[in-house]
Parts: C-alpha cells; sequence; structure tokens
C-alpha cells in the first residue's frame, strides 16, 4: 500500500481530496493510482467501468492497494439509472416503483439489499437516493427516479433507503439538495430554475431532505437549479447561502455535501468547471464530483491547480478547504470502519420474508408496483408470440442509452418467438400494423403524457387493434389505453419481467 507522496504539501493534498474524478476503462489508469497515492481520496465510477462483479471487486481492491481509506463512489439509484447492471438493466425497481407500492419496509429492504451488493463489490458510496418530490410531471430528468410528487411519502422512503444502504455500510448521499423535482430543464443541458416562494420550498422541496438529515444521512448532493426565494444570482451548488445558510445552518447537517456533476452545462457553460469548482468549495461544497463526461488526469490536475491558486490568492479561505477535506476524510474512516467489520457481507437482518441477502427482493418489488388496468375490451393472457411496439422518446442523461428497457426479452423468454419493433416520431401505425400482422401486439411506452406523437401513435394503433395490450415504463400520468393497461412505474428489467407476466397471465 502506497503513502502519501512526501512531496506533496498540506495544500495540494486537500485540493485533490475535495475531487472525485471518474476515468476510462475497467481498470485503474496509472494516473489515478498515482493521485490516489499524493492524496486524490475519492474516485467515481460510471456504466463504463464496469463489467460485473468479480471485475468491479477486482477494480476496487487495485484502488486500495495504493490507500485502504479511498472512497470508491458510484451513480446506483436501481431503475432507470444503473450502474451495475447498465448493459443488462437493473435487478432492483427505481423510487417511483417503490413509492407507488408505499411500503417503507419494502424500500428499505431493496435498498439493503443493493447496498449488500455494492459493498461486496468494494464501493462504499452511494450517490442515491434521489429525494426530489416530482411536483411537475413534466420535469424531464427526474420523473420516475423520484418517490413521487408527494413531499411526505418521499421523505419516509427516502429515509428507509438512507438505512437500507447505510445499514450495510455503504454511505448515502441523498439528492439533488434543494430539490430537483419542479423543473421542466435537464440540468445536463442548462440551468433549470425555480420560481416559487419560501413557504412552498419548505413545506415541499426540503421536506425530504429535513427527514433525510435527521436520519443520519452521510452525505448529500448539490443542485444545479437556481431557486430564486433562496439566491436569485447562483444555482444551488456555488450559493453560500443555500449551501452553509440553509443546509449546514439551518437543517443542521453536518455530514458531506457533494456537488452535482460540474460538467453539467448548468454550471460549466457559464463559470466553466475550475471557476466552478472554486466557488462550489467557497459555497460549503466538501467534495467536487467530476467525470460523467470529463474523466481524464488533465481535468484532475486542472481543478487542483484551481483550488490552490484559488487559496493563494485569497479567493478562497485556506480553513475552508481544510474543512473539506477533513469531511471527505471522516466519511472515508466511517466507510473504512464498516469494511473492516465485513459489514456488506452478510449483515442487515431481514425485516420480512424474502429480504435476506441474496433474495430476488427487486422482482418482489417489481411485482407489487405493477397496476394493472382492464379497458373495455376483452382480454385474456397470451399464449402464442406477440409483437412488441416499443415506442421510444429519447433518453435523459441520466439514465442514458446504455441500458435496455422494456419487456421484449422477458416476453420472448415466456413465449418463443416474440418480435419486436422500435419506433419514434416519424413511424406510422400502419408500419406498425404491418410489422405485426396477424399476432397481438403489446405496445410499450414511456410518458406517454409527455410526448403527443406518441398519444397520437398509441391511440391509432388501439383503434385499429382494439386488443391491443399498452404497458407504461414511465411516470403513470396518461388515461389507460387499451384491452389491458400495465403500469410498471419504472423501466428497470425486473419492471420489465413483472409485465411480461401479467401479458402472459402468470402474474399475481
Amino acid at each position: 500500500m502506497t503513502t502519501l507522496t512526501h512531496g506533496t504539501d498540506t495544500l495540494t493534498r486537500d485540493a485533490l481530496t475535495v475531487l472525485q474524478p471518474g476515468f476510462v476503462g475497467t481498470t485503474a489508469p496509472d494516473w489515478l493510482l498515482r493521485r490516489i497515492g499524493e492524496g486524490l481520496s475519492s474516485v467515481g465510477l460510471f456504466g463504463r467501468n464496469i463489467v460485473g462483479p468479480e471485475q468491479l471487486t477486482a477494480l476496487t481492491a487495485q484502488l486500495r492497494a495504493e490507500r485502504d481509506d479511498v472512497l470508491v463512489a458510484i451513480d446506483e439509484e436501481g431503475g432507470d439509472v444503473t450502474r451495475l447492471e447498465v448493459k443488462q438493466g437493473s435487478s432492483f425497481p427505481g423510487n417511483y416503483a417503490l413509492g407507488s407500492v408505499d411500503d417503507v419496509e419494502l424500500t428499505r429492504a431493496v435498498a439493503r439489499e443493493l447496498g449488500r451488493r455494492l459493498a461486496q463489490c468494494g464501493v462504499d458510496l452511494n450517490w442515491a437516493p434521489s429525494a426530489d418530490v416530482n411536483s411537475n410531471a413534466e420535469n424531464p430528468v427526474i420523473g420516475v427516479r423520484s418517490f413521487g410528487p408527494d413531499p411526505d411519502l418521499v421523505a419516509r422512503h427516502t429515509v428507509a433507503y438512507v438505512d437500507g444502504l447505510q445499514g450495510v455500510g455503504v454511505a448515502a448521499c441523498t439528492k439533488h439538495f434543494p430539490g430537483h423535482g419542479d423543473t421542466n430543464v435537464d440540468s445536463h443541458d442548462a440551468l433549470p430554475r425555480i420560481d416559487v416562494d419560501l413557504a412552498t420550498l419548505h413545506a415541499r422541496e426540503l421536506v425530504p431532505f429535513r427527514a433525510a438529515v435527521a436520519a443520519g444521512t452521510k452525505a448529500v448532493m448539490s443542485a444545479h437549479i437556481l431557486l430564486s426565494a433562496l439566491d436569485p444570482h447562483r444555482p444551488a451548488t456555488l450559493s453560500p447561502q443555500i449551501l452553509t445558510g440553509l443546509l449546514r445552518q439551518e437543517l443542521g447537517f453536518e455530514g458531506l455535501i457533494v456537488t452535482d456533476g460540474m460538467e453539467m452545462q448548468a454550471v460549466s457553460a457559464t463559470y466553466g468547471i475550475e471557476r466552478g469548482s472554486v466557488l462550489a468549495i467557497a459555497a460549503g461544497a466538501d467534495a467536487i464530483c467530476v467525470g460523467g463526461g470529463l474523466c481524464d488526469e488533465d481535468t484532475v490536475l486542472r481543478l487542483r491547480d484551481a483550488l490552490v491558486s484559488a487559496v493563494r490568492t485569497g479567493e478562497l479561505p485556506e480553513e475552508r478547504l481544510a474543512d473539506a477535506a477533513a469531511r471527505v476524510r471522516a466519511l472515508a474512516a466511517w466507510t473504512q470502519a464498516h469494511r473492516a467489520r465485513g459489514a456488506g457481507s452478510a449483515s442487515g437482518a431481514a425485516v420480512q420474508e424474502g429480504t435476506a441477502p441474496g433474495a430476488d427482493i427487486g422482482l418482489v418489488a417489481a411485482r407489487r408496483a405493477l397496476k394493472v388496468t382492464r379497458g373495455e375490451w376483452p382480454h385474456t393472457p397470451m399464449t402464442s408470440a406477440p409483437f412488441v411496439a416499443s415506442f421510444t422518446p429519447v433518453a435523459n442523461f441520466a439514465v442514458g442509452d446504455e441500458t435496455p428497457w422494456g419487456i421484449a426479452a422477458e416476453l420472448e423468454r415466456l413465449l418463443p418467438g416474440t418480435e419486436t419493433g422500435s419506433y419514434d416520431e416519424s413511424s406510422s401505425v400502419d408500419a406498425v400494423l404491418s410489422a405485426a400482422g396477424e399476432r397481438r401486439i403489446v405496445a410499450v411506452v414511456r410518458d406517454l403524457h409527455r410526448h403527443p406523437w406518441m398519444t397520437e401513435a398509441l391511440d391509432g394503433l388501439v383503434a385499429a387493434r382494439p386488443d391491443t395490450v399498452v404497458v407504461e415504463m414511465g411516470l403513470n400520468e396518461a388515461e389507460p389505453r387499451g384491452a389491458l393497461h400495465i403500469a410498471t412505474h419504472g423501466a428497470a428489467r425486473v419492471c420489465g419481467r413483472a409485465a411480461a407476466e401479467a401479458v402472459v397471465g402468470t402474474g399475481a
């Protein structure tokens, strides 16, 4: 194990300590190992870094061969946003499905099993759960990543999720503070605004975060959003009023404040990542997440040097940087202690049947989350291979387009010979009907209420073929259509399996 390089001064080590960079590859590059030896305390993992559990375990072991207290972070929400199973789809339904069931013990059990799998692979900081109250059904980036539109429901499930993760030694990072739910812009692309009064923010957005802080969440992730009632000039990530005044002083949070990805356009397009990072630390953030899109040594060195320079010019108080670095090290020590005790291996007693380590709790939850509505046209379970028409919207950046979704693969397993076609706003109903031929049609949609082209195509399809089965895998906001309407409340692989079981009549 490498010790910190003696030639690295305290200021430079602190600047490296507050960075959480990503990298390219399924093994750690030499530059990353070298910087860990010099003081880099955290590494962020994404889908591009993961092939499977054995490879991931080897990767985290490689990182900890340099320093055994390095924090290994991941963006693993389960549901639509998965990095562990980026090529297969998640074994766990996401927040919207769990919120629709509204059983906090189920949510806790799902988070515990997800955390156990992360801990077994050596991952100890999860940038989850999303505590956003999805009060705007047109939100293009949160949606099914939220437990729902009710603040109290979101709060109790956020607490259960935090408990589940941290009970097996994986630090939760509750996001996106102070709440990304009432936005109609994706902060990956531009700066969203929320223009509501303080009373609304306290009664809605902040309710889950207060609960998460009270429950002991180890970390909170800031949002790149402008909340004019709190700070009319700077997004939350760069706002002393929001990070220090509201989160630290008013809510009493003492843990680690992590920024959302600094390369996201909501910050980088206006401030650049170097100045944005300096402003974030000055505002009260402790860790700079960067690496969803920027993931090389040059980025790390630029950010390190920008922080060092800001201290030397007086723009960033040295004690603020030292305090941020100390909070990173404190969380690293907490996770290291849990690893030493083997917390993630098999601990966390099951709270109900079917939630013991290794149990298929994700599928159990996905089945419970289904909402099946029968239409006026008689429906009989399918016994022969259907045609699956998937109406595919553009994926948001957080979800990405690598992760498969839908139910075709699961239907093929149950009904061999199932065929599928993917359709977008340029496709016609006639094209679907021609491809389907005499086979029954299963139409799969995602956020039907947000896409007029999808609604028009689906209505035309159901009019032509009233026995069509409709599967909604996004927000269940539109009126049910079809002979059978199945709302999965998310597009995870297990949601697709539960829906396929319902189509063929083997589900609940």
